[in-house]
């Protein structure tokens, strides 16, 4: 099970990183942030204000709001 591939929009995390210089947490944090907006609304940020590729973005955005939000006590 370890040693299979990352599938889905989290097999981009690794390019997305070296790209752009960020840590995904980063990007996540940012996405969610701007919650309640709409999946392409959150893509068009970061494709305006932080110069991503739109697979990028995309994959950053689908992440963000397929993960449930942790539950602050």
């Amino acid at each position: 099970m370890a040693d299979e591939p990352v599938k889905g929009p989290a097999s981009y995390f690794p390019s997305i990183e070296k790209k752009y210089g960020r840590p995904i947490a980063d990007w996540l944090d940012l996405v969610k942030q701007r919650l309640p907006a709409k999946h392409m609304e959150l893509v068009a940020l970061l494709k305006t204000e932080h110069g991503m590729g739109h697979g990028h973005a995309n994959a950053i955005v689908a992440y963000a709001l397929a993960v449930p939000p942790v539950q602050k006590e």
